[in-house]
Formats: C-alpha cells, structure tokens, sequence
C-alpha cells in the first residue's frame, strides 16, 4: 500500500537514530518536509545530512526534552520555517536494565523526565503549532508500558504514563481534530534498546524464537506502522496502543525476563 505525505511537514522528536531516524527516513522518502531534534547537535547534522537526499532539505536543532523552554523554542523556529505540523512523532527515550536495588534515585529520575515528562514537554510545546484539524500525534512507547518486566521499573513506570497521556490527550485534542495514538515497539533489530536488553548472540537468537512470527522486527516495520496511523487510512483511530511485535507481548517477554535474571545472577 502506497502512502504519499508529499509536502506534508512532519517532525521527529529523537529523530536523529534508531527507530525514530527509521521514521523520518520513510517519511522523506514519500515526499514529506522533514523536522529533527535530539540532544546531540553532531547527531542533528548527521541525520539532516542523511535526509536531505530526498525531495525537501530536512531541517533540525539540538535540545533536551526534559528542558521545557528549549523544546519550546526549538518548535517555534520549526513553524517559522516549515507552519503548521500535519505529522508528530515523539519518540525521546532512555534506558538500562538492572534491578530496582541496583537504580539509583536519579537513574530513576533520568528515565522518568526523559521519557515520561519529555513526552508531556514535546505534546505542551508542539500544540499551538499543530494542523488543526488533521494532524497526527504519535507517541512511541514500549511493551514495559503493559507487561511487567524485572530489571525495567523505571521504564514500565515511564512508558505506562506515556500511554495514559496519549489516551488523555486523545480525548482533550479530538474536539479539535487531532490524533493521538502510541507505537509500542517489540524486539526490534540495530537498535539501542536491544543491545542493552539482548546483549548476545545467544539473547537474540533466542528472542527472536520467543516471537510468534519468529523473526526479529526492523525499523521499516515501525514507519510503515507510522505511516499508516498519520495517513487518511487510520482518519478514525485515535487514543489507541498498537503494538508492532510479532506478537511478542503474548508470551514472549517472560523468556527476555528469564535471561535478564541470570545476566544479573539471580
């Protein structure tokens, strides 16, 4: 199925690596105006430099979502450049496994704002710019958001308040015509996340067995997932989490739990 964004303004919040640089790849290859912003300005360039190739000469600026004044201002210098947003995709993350006693109060903290306040700051900052109506808010949340997993306290603390916000925003911003969904990720491959979650060969290959589909997911199966929740395909969901896994929240995070326990020796 062929979805054309052309000169429609899309911007990626974490834009600049893994599954969010995977969006905003797919995004210009269809024709949309790009937007980037992560903390790293070498990483701002270098995804820019990667984006321009395609129709429209990608734009971005370095900021930290937990630094509400910065997203802030960042998104004002997006609307002069490029107006009103159609596509938002807020995907700033942080993550580490190790036990609740083995988390610090600021490691804690660390996830928490980075994840769970940064979305709140990236959704405040970016709706007076929002199309309105029409536009597209996706937040990208994680299966530790439902399933309790050992060694990611901090993150299920993050991603479950991720998906509260995306339901209440769903239903405060709908009356104006915008969209609000979550993207839960499952094991997804040449990602951060699952260097720090499957460390090994052996990890891996055993996770991708925990998959219903058997197979380890890839960033072009979470744009494609983007892409259709922002197109007119998807015009009547809003407030929902779809989770492109495999169906590996099924059944399947008890085994990474199982390795995870003797990582740590317990």
């Amino acid at each position: 199925m062929e979805i054309n964004f052309e000169d429609k303004t899309v911007v990626v919040i974490g834009g600049t690596s893994g599954i969010n640089l995977g969006i905003a790849d797919k995004f210009a290859q269809s024709g949309a105006r790009l937007a980037v912003a992560s903390r790293s300005q070498k990483k701002v360039d270098e995804a820019i430099n990667t984006l321009s190739k395609y129709k429209h000469h990608a734009i971005g600026y370095a900021g930290d979502v937990r630094e509400y004044k910065v997203i802030e201002e960042i998104f004002k210098k997006f609307n002069q450049q490029l107006g009103d947003i159609d596509i938002l995709i807020s995907g700033a993350a942080g993550n580490f496994p190790a036990p609740a006693l083995g988390i610090s109060s600021n490691g804690f903290k660390a996830v928490v704002d980075i994840d769970l306040v940064g979305t709140f700051h990236v959704m405040r900052s970016a709706y007076p710019f929002l199309k309105k109506p029409g536009a597209s808010v996706i937040n990208i949340s994680a299966p530790q958001a439902y399933i309790p997993l050992e060694f990611q306290v901090h993150v299920c603390a993050a991603k479950s308040g991720v998906d509260m916000v995306t339901k209440v925003l769903a239903m405060e911003w709908g009356v104006e015509g915008i969209r609000v969904n979550s993207i839960s990720p499952g094991p997804i491959s040449e990602t951060e996340g699952m260097k720090r979650l499957a460390p090994t060969e052996e990890i891996l290959n055993a996770t991708s067995e925990s998959v219903p589909l058997k197979r380890i997911g890839t960033k072009v199966d979470i744009a494609n997932t983007a892409m259709f929740l922002s197109s007119d395909y998807a015009s009547y969901i809003s407030g929902t989490v779809i989770p492109v896994d495999g169906g590996w929240s099924l059944g399947g995070a008890s085994y990474l739990s199982s390795e995870m326990k003797k990582l740590f020796k317990i």
